[in-house]
């Protein structure tokens, strides 16, 4: 019988695992454009400090979003996100890393992305078998920097307790989801200032995915 794993790690997927090609800003500004145009925002918001998903969460607490409104904004996002990981290549010695950490730990991907978008980007760049459970926008509630999706990952595995997980992420949002979800968090590459400007405090700062195995292992204290 196969024990079960005492470990789990989270990854995010854009600029994490996969270099994508997602025009972000351009996908915040067509959502922006779209929420105004059906005035469930005002026109001077400040866009550019939001996330695409804090901007649709902000036309759903304007009590005027339609289902049909949501339907199109999301379609609008999808499209960005399959063009942007339509030429997507692995991060450097990600290969290596996941290879090493397989048998170490549960490994799971927490996107913002379309599911179905997640899975078309890993299984062409050949690693969507390393992992045990791909999670997407559709199994939040609320999208990152929302703990949802962490919360939704840990009751998964609810023998793994939440001080042996990690999440690894390169953005604040991964951050925050992170700490509001009770496990720690490293950050790959991102922007030092902007975590602490956002109030989020990363365990580990790694620049290379060849450093993620031994950071792991000594939190783990093996």
């Amino acid at each position: 019988m196969m024990t079960e794993k005492q470990y789990g790690i989270i990854f995010d997927m854009d600029n994490t695992l996969l270099q994508s090609r997602i025009d972000f800003g351009g996908m915040k500004r067509a959502v922006f454009e779209e929420i105004v145009s059906r005035g469930l925002c005002a026109g001077d918001l400040a866009w550019q400090d939001h996330t695409a998903s804090q901007l649709i969460e902000l036309a759903r607490q304007s009590g005027k979003m339609t289902k049909e409104a949501e339907g199109v904004i999301w379609e609008a996002v999808e499209r960005f996100e399959r063009e942007g990981m339509r030429e997507a290549i692995l991060e450097p010695h990600v290969l290596d890393m996941l290879t090493d950490l397989y048998d170490y730990g549960y490994l799971i991907i927490l996107t913002n992305n379309a599911r179905s978008a997640a899975v078309e980007a890993l299984t062409r760049t050949g690693i969507a078998h390393y992992f045990d459970h791909i999670a997407g926008r559709e199994q939040m509630t609320a999208l990152k920097p929302s703990p949802s999706g962490i919360l939704h990952v840990l009751n998964q595995y609810l023998h793994v307790p939440e001080e042996r997980w990690t999440f690894v992420g390169d953005s604040w949002i991964d951050g925050k989801a992170a700490q509001d979800g009770g496990i720690r968090f490293f950050l790959y590459r991102g922007d030092s200032e902007e975590m602490a400007r956002r109030g989020v405090r990363p365990h580990v700062h790694i620049r290379h995915m060849s450093e993620l195995g031994g950071h792991v292992r000594d939190q783990e204290g093996r």
